[in-house]
């Protein structure tokens, strides 16, 4: 069987980790005789530079007809001065809205090697390890109306009930396969929609009997996120809540480097960090890939159907962690800081050796 793999390394340090990435699946389909089709994209400022487009509809075309999409990071302040509809960032919103990528999941995993990296206590964070779900391609995002004069800004935050109904579902689910709670965020103490959002959510959970549901107000959350992680498995929000609230597990994790993603949808999927394009440091082979690496191993279990490979990747990743190799984001005491290429060597080794294990070799 081949799977065939749409790769949009993007700007800034996202050619550099999809580099990574792509190396770290070439030698793994060697390793366990895959077959894998990986074509190359432009998208997002590079696009522009060369098409005037940050998406083409050639680009767009491959997506939808691959059976995955991986992508780097976009923007940059090289695009900072166009048109808020012309910049990266809505190529990538517009990627969203093409391929119906209504469902962003979002793992904030906190590695045991890296309980110090973080500004937050070890005992706070040891042991977390949830599940961000976000409504990606409906609320303030893209309401109408919405625009700005010299007299004022406005935009427009508006669900509809199956839009509701889709996300709630998605995190009953993946609640049912990890530890039966979900907390839905929402502020409906001021907002109606977040009333609405209230309803509908409530009205899904009556099918999950089994699952528990606690309702949190997005200021809250915030905090709580902080406090004490560890009481979170599942938790689904909106597409401004869910922005927020998974950059602020970036905390957790130390870097959010470190954080996955995956964007679902009924026909498509796309993967990627959720970290930005770092324009500071890129072309320095100083990049953490390994979020990257991450999300492609969600590839392999939500797209590809193996949670056999994944499960491996994120065991090499700690165990190459274990092992004490660093990126300079994540640096600790006693860290050994290595480069972009070097992490992703010693990855590659950890790999060998936690399959070679598995299958006594």
């Amino acid at each position: 069987m081949t799977w065939k793999i749409v790769s949009l390394p993007g700007d800034g340090i996202g050619q550099e980790v999809v580099a990574s990435a792509t190396t770290f699946l070439t030698l793994l389909a060697e390793k366990l005789q895959l077959t894998l089709d990986i074509e190359n994209h432009l998208f997002g400022g590079a696009s522009y530079d060369v098409h005037g487009k940050m998406l083409t509809d050639e680009t767009l075309e491959a997506c939808k007809n691959a059976d995955a999409v991986l992508l780097g990071a976009v923007g940059g302040p090289k695009w900072e001065n166009l048109p808020h509809n012309e910049k990266p960032e809505a190529g990538l919103l517009k990627l969203r809205k093409e391929l119906g990528l209504y469902a962003n999941i979002r793992p904030a995993k906190v590695y045991n090697a890296l309980s110090n990296a973080s500004t937050l206590k070890q005992d706070v964070l040891q042991g977390t390890d949830f599940v961000v779900v976000r409504e990606l391609t409906g609320g303030i995002y893209f309401g109408h109306p919405r625009g700005y004069d010299e007299e004022k800004g406005y935009n427009t935050m508006v669900y509809e009930k199956y839009e509701v109904e889709r996300i709630a579902k998605q995190a009953f689910e993946l609640a049912r396969k990890r530890h039966h709670k979900v907390t839905s965020i929402d502020k409906a103490n001021v907002l109606e929609v977040s009333q609405f959002w209230r309803h509908i959510v409530h009205d899904v959970h009556k099918s999950y009997p089994d699952v528990e549901l606690v309702d949190m107000y997005v200021d809250n959350a915030a905090m709580q996120v902080v406090r004490d992680p560890k009481q979170f498995d599942v938790i689904v929000t909106s597409n401004l809540f869910g922005d927020i609230i998974s950059d602020i597990s970036g905390m957790i994790t130390g870097s959010l480097g470190m954080l996955p993603s995956a964007s679902l949808g009924d026909k498509y999927a796309l993967y990627e960090p959720i970290h930005g394009s770092a324009p500071d440091i890129a072309g320095q082979n100083k990049a953490n890939p390994l979020a990257t690496i991450a999300s492609v191993a969600m590839m392999f279990e939500s797209s590809f159907n193996r949670p056999d490979i994944a499960k491996f990747i994120i065991e090499a990743i700690e165990k190459t962690l274990a092992k004490g190799y660093r990126t300079g984001d994540i640096m600790g005491e006693g860290g050994k800081c290595v480069s972009t290429t070097e992490i992703t060597a010693h990855l590659i080794e950890s790999f060998n050796e936690v399959y070679a294990a598995e299958h006594q070799l």
